[in-house]
């Protein structure tokens, strides 16, 4: 009998290992804010059928939330992880009893109201759910049928029991999720439904080319049309009813021969079987032995999330839909889509250059077609439109991380030309970046996180270029990617400056439009291509770590903004959100590598769990999990770009890594507790805290012995992990300390941010340079004007730093009887009187903005005068929830107690308009004298009932009062 157990223990040990797939739970992710989707897929796949539970809100961006109890249907397309929605294309419903072609989803805002059981779709117990890699199934409790889905590449395939089948039918529904802009159902015969939609969601312009096939006739009922079908089919209870599902991006006859190439028959066992087996093959690229169950379920779910996307996005006959909207044809490359680069150039495409290099040349191939068919890199792709979404231009980073791997197999001569035309555009900043070298908080939104990531970027383009030979452009972006330098404040924070001044107050808590999804603490780190020159700025290592134990140790409350993605706090760092994932492994560049190894174990302990709300933050399509992987590893890639990978803390006993290259790489991590005390690499001693990807790549084995207590192994000045950018260090730009208003006279303060040999200054409009006055310490302005300040070290000099000053009507006051909304001050009152208009972005900082309260100011003239107009320039962008005011009112008074209504202008601008519209709303009279003015913007309070904040305050944005 013992001999018998310890056999059965074996066989069922080994099937275990042959089997990594059965440790994922797609559900993980599910809940909480993950946005993760449970239905099957294979990796990388084109196609994700699944359930439906939520169409609307940030928590339904994947279409499921893991607390809803009732489903819509099965889509065939899914989102993993983002904080957008789309997709979720031909839905499918098996149905019985009375028909219904609406859907029973109705909602207010961003929350759902029940289910109305007047329109189609079933509650469902959780108890029924199975979600497994490449399979998922459900009981639609109110239809009595169990439903089942597998998958292939390009295809899906349904199987439904039908407990009971009477009406039995399913439903068809194209105008699911998303604006519906065109779409056909067509019957091809009595087992065969063909059609199309073409949507605008996130993505303006997404074309999705079907063919149904299933295994029983139907007729089509009364009242189908060419968005919504019903389709009934002869069904006896027991019966099983499978449809062969196939999509394409491209025409109908991708769908065809799709289907044609992926299914040839109604075999559902056996492609679930080949699903799974695809799975295992690709899962078993890592092996890991010695953890517990339910670590090894969160490792195995992370590499599975990691592993669903980017997505083929290209027909069998190698057809894609190109960035132009046009059909090509992939040659030498295969084509994919999601690219949600911002996320995933941190981890996921460093964990793809080392298990998966040819697909990583595929994804380069991507970038470089889009660039032919559409003008430049892809920022944040989604089948195959440009949304634009995020910043930065990341793709350049995803290139030369390839590059710097000994990925090949794309023209390199393009992707430099590409990188080029990208960085050099004048969108989203760039113009004023190139001149200025920085982004003023002025010029655009979000000017320190914008600034900082072009800068990587940059740095990406000048160390490619230097591979290339082309040391010229090489030293233009090196000299480009210095650009943090002038947001460094004299604190050690990475800072906004606007009009020449630093932006003042400012608190490293408080996240405003400055910062991308974030704040200063979480972008403050944000170097990591010139760790070496930012440590020095500061002080040097010790001041660095300092900083760094600081943001850790603070307190998790942020001050301004509510932003839903900043999650998974310690102290100031959030783990939820991108922006902090490499900061953790910082201490090590400072020779405090214990310090990295405890906060990577922690946050691994702390932010990944194996239940539906486990994953801290939106998964973004494989960032959070990607992060997961490669510090369970170990290593985490800082600087992609560079071949190196920071060392930190590995989680399991052993793994095993089989490379594409043929190389098995063996992880090793010996004893208790998460500091390493040494590490050897093929068994010579490794001091660095560092690796190579020539040393992962070549295979071997990394054995560390891990203990209890911190050691000060890798903490030596040439153990250390080191970037920097060749050549001298540009001379950053002057900072003036002055008030932007004044009403009769202003004292100049100015100073460079680094050390320089002179800084020269001009008042009449010049440039300054050699011959201008020199700064001596302070200067009065005592009129509206324009200072210009430069600074010289050595032979190099500063941009030209612009500071304009407006001095105001000393007679004239303005006194608001309600404060605007504190990230909407425009610098106080005064911003109504200053003659500077504000433009059409509004969080470019000029405009005030009142939230659920009118506009009303008073307004003292100084002495009583006639009365002409009086006007107030608005702003109206409804998706912000900023709506005109419903009338400008105005009321005049000589003693400021007794008031005579001058007249009312009402709102022309009608509310459901899109964009950024500016209006002047004025009043008209006939010269009566006041020296008082009474002005109010009446504010809608709520947005409107049609509205998606519905229910909620809106805003009322006002800049510029005018008296004549």
């Amino acid at each position: 009998m013992k001999l018998l157990v310890a056999l059965s223990l074996c066989i069922a040990l080994f099937a275990g290992d042959r089997d990594p797939a059965r440790f994922v739970d797609p559900r993980i992710g599910t809940g909480g804010h993950g946005h993760t989707f449970p239905g099957p897929s294979l990796p990388f796949a084109m196609i994700q059928p699944g359930p439906d539970t939520r169409l609307t809100g940030w928590d339904g961006c994947s279409g499921y939330h893991a607390s809803d109890r009732v489903i819509y249907g099965f889509s065939h397309t899914h989102l993993s992880g983002t904080g957008c929605s789309d997709y979720g294309d031909v839905l499918l419903l098996p149905a019985t009893g009375q028909v219904k072609l609406a859907s029973g989803y109705r909602f207010k805002g961003e929350d759902p109201l029940p289910f109305d059981p007047t329109g189609y779709g079933s509650t469902f117990d959780k108890a029924t759910e199975v979600a497994e890699a490449g399979y998922y199934a459900v009981t639609l409790a109110d239809y009595g049928v169990r439903a089942e889905v597998t998958s292939t590449l390009r295809t899906a395939l349904h199987r439904w029991t039908f407990t009971r089948a009477e009406n039995a039918h399913v439903v068809v529904d194209l105008s699911h999720r998303g604006e519906l802009l065109a779409s056909e159902i067509k019957v091809i015969d009595p087992f065969t439904v063909e059609g199309y939609r073409r949507t605008k969601a996130w993505a303006a312009d997404r074309p999705v080319y079907f063919r149904i096939r299933f295994d029983h006739p139907f007729h089509p009922l009364s009242g189908s049309h060419d968005a919504t079908a019903a389709l009934a089919f002869d069904l006896k209870d027991g019966d099983v009813l499978q449809a062969q599902v196939a999509i394409s991006a491209v025409d109908l006859e991708g769908a065809r021969k799709n289907l044609a190439a992926e299914q040839k028959g109604f075999h559902f066992e056996a492609l679930r079987t080949r699903a799974r087996a695809a799975w295992n093959a690709q899962l078993g690229k890592v092996e890991v032995e010695g953890a517990p169950e339910r670590d090894r379920r969160i490792f195995t779910t992370a590499l599975y999330h990691a592993f669903l996307q980017p997505n083929l996005f290209q027909d069998v006959d190698g057809r894609y839909l190109g960035r132009d909207l046009k059909v090509h044809r992939a040659e030498g490359f295969r084509n994919h889509t999601v690219f949600s680069l911002w996320d995933t150039f941190r981890a996921a495409h460093p964990l793809y250059t080392l298990l998966e290099p040819k697909r990583s040349a595929d994804f380069v191939g991507t970038f470089l077609a889009q660039f032919q068919q559409g003008g430049r890199l892809p920022v944040w792709e989604l089948w195959g439109n440009e949304t634009d979404c995020m910043i930065g231009y990341h793709s350049v980073s995803v290139i030369a991380d390839a590059w710097a791997k000994g990925i090949r197999g794309f023209d390199a001569k393009l992707a430099l030309k590409a990188m080029v035309t990208s960085a050099d555009a004048d969108r989203f900043g760039l113009a004023a970046y190139r001149v200025q070298g920085y982004i003023p908080g002025d010029a655009a939104s979000e000017s320190v996180s914008r600034t900082l990531e072009y800068a990587y970027d940059d740095a990406c383009i000048a160390r490619f270029a230097e591979a290339l030979g082309e040391q010229a452009l090489a030293a233009r972006f090196y000299a480009r990617a210095q650009a943090w330098r002038h947001l460094l404040d004299p604190e050690g924070h990475l800072r906004p400056r606007e009009k020449g001044r630093w932006v003042t107050p400012f608190d490293p808590k408080e996240v405003s439009f400055h910062f991308t999804e974030a704040n200063g603490w979480q972008y403050g780190f944000f170097v990591p291509q010139d760790f070496d020159g930012f440590m020095a700025r500061l002080g040097g290592p010790e001041a660095f770590a300092k900083l760094l134990d600081d943001c850790f140790a603070a307190t998790s409350r942020t001050t301004g903004r509510e932003q839903a993605d900043i999650t998974g706090l310690v102290g100031q760092y959030a783990h939820g959100n991108e922006p902090s994932h490499h900061m953790a492994y910082l201490w090590t560049f400072a020779g405090q590598p214990w310090k990295t190894q405890a906060m990577v174990r922690r946050l691994m302990d702390e932010m990944y769990t194996d239940q539906p709300d486990g994953l801290i933050g939106n998964e973004d399509c494989g960032q959070m999990s990607a992060w997961y992987v490669m510090s369970a590893l170990g290593f985490y890639a800082v600087t992609p770009g560079t071949p190196d990978y920071v060392i930190g803390a590995p989680r399991f006993p052993k793994l095993t890594l089989h490379l594409e290259n043929g190389k098995v790489l063996t992880i090793r991590a010996e004893g208790k507790g998460p500091y390493v005390q040494s590490l050897a690499v093929d068994g010579r001693p490794w001091t660095q805290a560092w690796l190579p990807h020539g040393v992962l790549a070549k295979g071997g084995e990394l054995r560390f012995r891990m203990g209890a207590a911190p050691s000060t192994w890798g903490s030596a000045p040439e153990d250390r992990p080191r970037t920097s950018l060749p050549g001298p260090c540009l001379v950053p730009a002057p900072v003036a300390e002055a008030p932007l208003r004044f009403r009769a006279k202003a004292e100049v303060k100015a100073a460079c941010p680094e050390p320089v040999e002179a800084l020269r200054y001009s008042l009449d409009g010049s440039e300054p340079g050699a011959d201008s006055p020199r700064w001596t310490g302070a200067l009065t302005v005592d009129r509206s004007l324009v200072l210009k300040l430069r600074a010289r070290r050595g032979a190099d000099w500063s941009p030209v730093t612009t500071v304009p000053f407006v001095q105001l009507d000393p007679r004239r006051t303005v006194t608001l009887k309600h404060a605007p909304h504190p990230q909407y001050r425009a610098n106080g009152d005064d911003a109504l009187l200053d003659g500077v208009r504000g433009g059409a972005d509004f969080r470019l900082g000029a405009w005030q903005g009142f939230y659920g309260e009118d506009l009303e100011a008073l307004v003292d003239l100084g002495e009583a005068r006639p009365i002409h107009r009086v006007a107030v320039g608005f702003l109206q962008d409804q998706n912000s929830w900023i709506f005109m005011p419903t009338a400008l009112r105005v009321e005049g008074s000589l003693d400021g107690a007794t008031w005579v209504p001058l007249g009312e202008a009402p709102n022309p601008v009608d509310p459901h308009a899109e964009g950024a519209l500016l209006r002047e709303l004025a009043v008209k009279a006939e010269g009566p004298v006041f020296r008082y003015l009474r002005v109010v913007g009446v504010s809608p309070v709520t947005c409107p009932d049609w509205h998606k904040g519905h229910g909620n305050k809106c805003f009322v944005f006002a800049d510029e009062l005018l008296v004549e």
